[in-house]
């Protein structure tokens, strides 16, 4: 496996820059803005939305949310694969559970929650995370079995306790995959707590998306869209992608 090569920062304007003109000369040729608004529509709705202080109190409801479910998801799965990379005997008990929930549609996890533990927070939250936690735990104990053995066995010649091989051995080669972990685990998150949002909260953009579709208010829906969507490529762009780098930088070596 070799490390994540980024693009350089003027492709990646360049490319979102063609993007927008492909949604400009779609809008263009539709000629429908009920169906298809432009850019500058787009824009217009960003600007009031912003100055009235709602897609801040939005986003940044959205934001709690996907973050919380996040390090929930992150935690526990991570847990869960290195017990179960380990663990040749709770793997093969535990790997039904796992596949099982791996296959479990996300909508069914969700109204599930909602049912059982009512319409609030934290049943958003816990949605979020269970429709996350399996696909972490996979990819960490995949990763777990493709340790270095040699090292593995070092660690048991001088005798380290488990928490000193956890730390020094075990989690230093698993960084590629916590990566690849956190990577996959932003991008789908978010959409889901759109769609927790959408289902049963009172706020956030899931919340607003669902009210406009109600007015068939395609700019606004747009606009919160693009507006969040850009926050997760500046996370992605500026602080997931660099760490990723640097986490699989020793596989050039």
């Amino acid at each position: 496996m070799t490390p994540t090569t980024r693009a350089p920062a003027h492709i990646t304007i360049l490319s979102l820059l063609g993007l927008g003109i492909v949604w400009f000369a779609a809008a263009k040729i539709g000629n429908d803005p009920d169906i298809l608004p432009g850019p500058a529509a787009v824009w217009q709705v960003i600007l009031s939305e912003s100055q009235n202080g709602k897609l801040w109190f939005h986003m940044s409801q959205t934001f709690g949310r996907v973050i919380a479910a996040f390090c929930l998801a992150m935690g526990v799965g991570s847990a869960l694969g290195i017990w179960l990379g380990s663990s040749p005997r709770a793997n093969r008990w535990l790997d039904p559970w796992v596949t099982v929930m791996l296959n479990l549609p996300a909508l069914v996890i969700i109204v599930l929650c909602y049912l059982w533990i009512g319409l609030n927070e934290l049943a958003a939250i816990v949605a979020v995370a269970l429709n996350k936690t399996a696909m972490v735990t996979v990819t960490i104990r995949e990763g777990v079995r493709a340790l270095d053995r040699g090292v593995a066995d070092m660690a048991q010649v001088y005798r380290m306790s488990y928490l000193s091989r956890l730390r020094h051995v075990i989690w230093p080669q698993l960084g590629p995959f916590v990566a690849a972990s956190t990577r996959n685990g932003l991008a789908v998150i978010w959409k889901i707590v759109l769609v927790v949002e959408f289902l049963g909260r009172s706020n956030g953009v899931g919340f607003q998306i669902h009210l406009y579709f109600q007015l068939f208010d395609t700019a606004s829906v747009l606009a919160y869209a693009i507006s969040f969507t850009s926050v997760m490529l500046a996370v992605e762009y500026l602080i997931v992608q660099r760490w990723e780098a640097r986490a699989t930088a020793w596989r050039a070596v």
